[in-house]
């Protein structure tokens, strides 16, 4: 059995196994598992030797029971029997993963769809060029969710493969926006993890893209944290913004216009209008930025935007599908990215008519935001109820239609 196959192998892959059933015997777990890899019987017959005493026993079969601890650990599974292991309690929720190798439509509308279904098997085969990919990949927590996480430490190893496919089908110029977390900790140290980091540096050192900026999404909403950090031992400031990383195939092709997304002037700015630009010209820092009589004068559509956006992860447009997912008892994703985010770059980095794919779709939230810009999208989302929630920010666009309906089997 190939050593990457092994790796591949992680807790949250292990978890996941276990979304949607009501416990799992290890003999019922080693089987699904194999049969998601390429080569099943491989892992079935791996037998090795281990350890001093070279006793031999199933490469596989001790990768999957390792993460099972590990798992075990942090409560997200619990023993039920001899060789039974189900959700825990704090982990439960009634989730439906996609099966492997299965596409299937949730919902459309005339402009896109959401597939019920692993972005693995969608995007490989894409017949298309994509602008655009914006998307909010799980974030590495030390504590997954019951959609699955990996830790920061095989974080990059699990997300380029998803994303390979994706920066294939990119046209040139076309571009890669990623919303990733900045709360992520060294274990039981205040030190944060530079996962970040390391993933900035594989995309362009593995996959080729180049980094055009590095944007401060500040979320003014944001709950004080990290609380063991900030409010226990106070070596923390409390957080107040995400990183989203813009990346590009081609900066000299690089399809961007900040004219599509320009923010109101300020008063100052307005009053200057108003007066025919600045009285007087002017030096500053030693010459560095200079100011002429009269700058400021011309009427213009609106400012150029900055590159920190300050935005509440709460809106608006979310919360009649969160309503819905509540009143029936639907799981509703945890995470919050608000539609003015995904509104910003959809405006910024792409023009009407073009692709804008997002392989995490969570809330579909990037499909909103393409929506109301007149952009073709495509999202896919591997947790069957997450989709049915999110069908209900469509509703109202033209040619909607949804084969996930609250009462489907």
């Amino acid at each position: 059995m190939p050593a990457k196959q092994l790796k591949d192998l992680t807790p949250a892959v292990v978890l996941r196994s276990f979304v949607g059933r009501d416990r799992l015997s290890n003999h019922e777990l080693f089987e699904q598992l194999a049969l998601q890899l390429d080569d099943p019987e491989a892992a079935r017959q791996c037998v090795a030797p281990v350890g001093n005493a070279g006793a031999r026993c199933n490469l596989f079969k001790r990768q999957v029971r390792w993460h099972q601890q590990t798992l075990k650990h942090l409560g997200v599974i619990e023993r039920v029997g001899r060789g039974t292991w189900r959700l825990s309690e704090d982990a439960r929720e009634k989730l439906t993963p996609a099966p492997r190798r299965r596409v299937l439509l949730a919902f459309s509308t005339d402009l896109g769809c959401a597939l019920w279904a692993n972005a693995e098997d969608v995007f490989a085969h894409l017949g298309e060029p994509i602008t655009l990919a914006f998307t909010s990949p799980p974030y590495p927590l030390s504590r997954p969710r019951a959609y699955g996480n990996v830790d920061h430490t095989s974080y990059v190893d699990w997300l380029l493969p998803i994303l390979e496919p994706i920066v294939a089908h990119l046209r040139p110029g076309g571009n890669i926006v990623l919303n990733v977390g900045n709360d992520i900790f060294e274990p039981g140290s205040p030190a944060r993890s530079m996962y970040v980091e390391r993933l900035t540096l594989a995309l362009h050192d593995r996959l080729g893209l180049h980094l055009m900026d590095r944007f401060v999404w500040h979320n003014p909403s944001k709950p004080p944290g990290p609380v063991r950090w900030a409010s226990i031992r106070r070596v923390h400031h409390n957080a107040a913004y995400e990183h989203v990383l813009w990346f590009t195939n081609d900066p000299s092709l690089v399809i961007a216009d900040n004219r599509r997304c320009l923010r109101e002037h300020s008063e100052r700015h307005r009053q200057l209008i108003e007066a025919g630009g600045a009285s007087r010209a002017a030096r500053y820092a030693d010459g560095a930025y200079s100011r002429r009589k009269g700058s400021f004068s011309a009427l213009t559509p609106g400012a150029i935007a900055r590159n920190v956006l300050s935005i509440p992860h709460r809106c608006s447009d979310q919360q009649p599908a969160r309503d819905f997912a509540s009143a029936r008892g639907l799981p509703t994703h945890p995470a919050l990215m608000p539609v003015r985010l995904a509104d910003h770059f959809v405006r910024f980095l792409s023009e009407v008519g073009d692709l804008v794919v997002d392989p995490f779709g969570g809330w579909v939230t990037t499909g909103r935001g393409a929506e109301l810009n007149a952009r073709r999208w495509l999202v896919t989302e591997r947790c069957r109820e997450y989709l049915m929630g999110a069908a209900q920010r469509f509703h109202g666009s033209k040619g909607f239609s949804s084969a996930m309906e609250c009462g489907d089997a």
